[in-house]
């Protein structure tokens, strides 16, 4: 029972993921894919993602060229003052040798940020916070493996962030330094049998010359207690660059707050070419306390019914004493009578 539990719960929450609220007994990260889950940490919740990657692009046509190098992205979550609403600082680390090739081959050592982003989550809707009819069916295998319609409805959460860009950036346009915002709608479809797909809408750096629109589609699938695969593609528009990625991976819970993951990511165009492998881990610190509920269940009231019902005990046991006292004396009445 206690593998099922953890099943049911692995298979709709991690990677790129609730029922009740927000908060989950197992950790909720947004890794190993790019996407974000459309729900937050949960109060209270102190989360680490970081991914160490390694680069490597090729570009075949001229100008030719080749980038080789070493990065991480980075995210930081925190739930804040109620379950719908998170606060996150994200960004991306490189640090590469770009190499053009020409009649005379020149290198030029590269690094800096290729975003730095503060921004806050919230969900707007949730299909799921309905748990009693979420509950699987202790006694049907199929009833928990079949789909269902409702589960096309999607969980729906709306972001909005500041980019931060520094002048001179070489993974950004000509120009584009200081701040900017930027904007996301996330969704979110739990279905049976541990299937999850998560959407983002992105516009990025509005208003600047590398205003970027960017897809990414996540299909998540947990197979055991511990692993979990998925597969993602990422559409990446604007006039300063444009490609199609795809990204493939897994993830192992080493426990209920710490996560393991690796991916590659890899395109399909020589404009440039794109290979990345990606080790990551996500940690949580759980400062999460569920809300005290006065049902009058607690130790106090449990207290207090004792002792008032020891008290009518008493109070119907000296009634009865004296109900047997005036039959007593109703009897010897009689008998004097007599």
């Amino acid at each position: 029972m206690k593998a099922f539990k953890y099943f049911f719960l692995i298979s709709v929450l991690i990677s790129s993921n609730v029922l009740f609220a927000q908060y989950t007994e197992v950790i909720n990260s947004n890794r190993p894919g790019m996407s974000k889950s459309a729900f937050s940490v949960g109060t209270n919740v102190l989360q680490f993602e970081v991914g160490p990657n390694y680069i490597k692009e090729e570009r075949t046509p001229l100008p030719k060229y080749e980038v080789s190098g070493f990065g991480a992205d980075f995210s930081v979550r925190y739930g804040l003052f109620f379950e719908a609403l998170e606060i996150n600082i994200e960004g991306n680390y490189q640090n590469d040798t770009k190499t053009n090739f020409s009649t005379f081959n020149t290198e030029d050592k590269r690094s800096n940020f290729k975003y730095l982003t503060l921004g806050a989550k919230y969900l707007i809707y949730d299909p799921y916070k309905d748990i009693e009819s979420e509950k699987p069916n202790l006694y049907s295998w199929k009833a928990n493996r079949g789909f269902k319609w409702k589960s096309l409805i999607p969980a729906i959460a709306v972001y909005a962030g500041v980019n931060y860009d520094t002048e001179n950036n070489p993974y950004t346009a000509a120009g584009i330094e200081g701040l900017s915002p930027k904007i996301m709608i996330a969704t979110q479809n739990n279905f049976n049998g541990g299937w999850v797909f998560v959407m983002n809408l992105i516009k990025d750096r509005i208003g600047t010359d590398q205003s970027d629109f960017t897809y990414i589609l996540t299909l998540t699938h947990a197979f055991s207690p511990q692993w979990v695969i998925f597969g993602e593609t990422q559409g990446i528009k604007s006039d300063f660059y444009a490609d199609n990625l795809l990204r493939f991976g897994g993830a192992y819970l080493f426990d209920k707050n710490f996560q393991l993951d690796t991916a590659v990511t890899f395109n399909t165009k020589d404009t440039p070419s794109v290979l990345n492998l990606t080790l990551g881990a996500s940690y949580r610190f759980d400062f999460h306390k569920d809300k005290n509920i006065n049902n009058g269940n607690s130790a106090e009231d449990e207290l207090e019914r004792k002792l008032r019902g020891k008290g009518a005990r008493k109070e119907k046991k000296r009634k009865n004493i004296n109900s047997e006292k005036k039959k007593e004396k109703k009897r010897k009445r009689k008998d004097e009578d007599f």
